[in-house]
């Protein structure tokens, strides 16, 4: 699976009692979907993933994929505590089409994390997963930063096919891509213009494209016209070799990461500012440097503060800010002050989406 681009790490919509708000998860994902973004990670960090239970999980992740347009990637944060409770999770977000998993090291029993257990863990995640699997370094959050070695050793399994890294460090971003650089290709399936294809479009076009019925010639003489849909041009594909896919989860140093070699960036100020985010990617696309290098300068700090400091509360305001629905963190993350609102309507006064 091709993971390329600007992904925006979502967050997860409650009522002012807690409950899902699903309806709002269906207008965020809609208006996402109008996006230039490559796609959404759902469930992971800023979606709130450990404080919802495995019900909500599994129909958070069902209005997800019922709602985005087929052609934006969905990858499932999917990592819990056990082997059996990764897969289970990661077998229930392949039957909705998601197209990857994203799975975080266990925390609990940290101490008992040792690099053979984290191996073990990831491996037979991977052996089992239905789906291609992103490893997920987030030392923030999790005792345990997966070191680059381990990383490059996971990298030659055929089912691990990239890494998240919201470390923060470009020198780990750097040192990652350089470990990782001779590990196996992959051929993928993708556009004639080069952007991934998800199970999504390939079951629609399936669909469409089988849905057509026969009328006999002597039914095309009566007197009644019906007005019909053009017919569905079919989906065109080619393949591109791809290597192990690295992505930052950093906003601050999403252009040098691209730089680097990494692959995209999964971000949490892209759920409330996802055309700015995208606007770095696009301008290094481009090889316009000089505009890359404004488009990143423009939302370093505001993502920084943001996302960073103030946390899911941050994102969540920030979002309701810019037209989607964010609304607050379930308890105990509490909301923002009313001078932290101010700080971030100002730091996006100028990054409108």
């Amino acid at each position: 699976m091709l993971i390329e681009g600007v992904f925006a790490a979502l967050t997860t919509p409650f009522y002012s009692d807690e409950r899902v708000y699903f309806r709002k998860i269906e207008a965020n994902i809609a208006r996402y979907s109008r996006t230039l973004l490559a796609g959404m990670v759902v469930l992971g960090s800023t979606g709130e993933a450990v404080a919802l239970n495995d019900e909500e999980s599994r129909e958070v992740l069902r209005t997800v994929a019922e709602a985005a347009a087929p052609e934006k990637v969905l990858i499932a944060g999917v990592g819990k505590e056990s082997v059996k409770s990764s897969v289970e999770m990661a077998e229930v977000a392949a039957g909705f089409g998601f197209d990857a998993v994203l799975v975080r090291t266990p925390t609990y029993y940290s101490p008992q994390m040792s690099p053979e257990s984290i191996l073990t863990f990831y491996r037979s995640v991977a052996d089992r997963s239905p789906l291609p699997v992103l490893l997920y370094n987030i030392p923030k959050f999790v005792p345990f930063d997966i070191p680059v070695p381990m990383v490059a050793e996971l990298a030659h399994h055929p089912n691990i096919i990239g890494i998240k890294d919201s470390s923060g460090s470009l020198e780990r971003i750097k040192a990652t891509i350089g470990a990782t650089a001779t590990t196996l290709r992959r051929v993928v399936t993708v556009t004639p213009i080069f952007e991934a294809v998800t199970g999504r479009m390939l079951k629609s076009n399936l669909k469409e494209s089988g849905s057509a019925t026969f009328v006999p010639a002597s039914d095309l003489g009566g007197a009644v016209a019906l007005a019909t849909p053009p017919p569905r041009v079919p989906l065109k594909t080619r393949t591109k070799e791809v290597g192990f896919q690295v992505l930052t989860g950093s906003t601050s140093i999403l252009l040098e990461s691209l730089e680097s070699g990494a692959a995209g960036a999964v971000v949490a100020f892209a759920a409330c500012a996802p055309q700015a985010c995208q606007e770095v990617y696009l301008a290094w696309k481009d090889h316009d440097g000089k505009l890359a290098a404004e488009k990143q300068a423009r939302i370093a700090d505001p993502g920084q503060r943001i996302a960073g400091s103030l946390g899911i509360s941050g994102v969540k305001y920030a979002c309701d800010f810019n037209g989607y629905y964010g609304g607050r963190a379930r308890l105990p993350l509490l909301p923002v002050n009313a001078e932290e609102k101010r700080e971030i309507e100002g730091l996006l006064a100028g990054i409108r989406n």
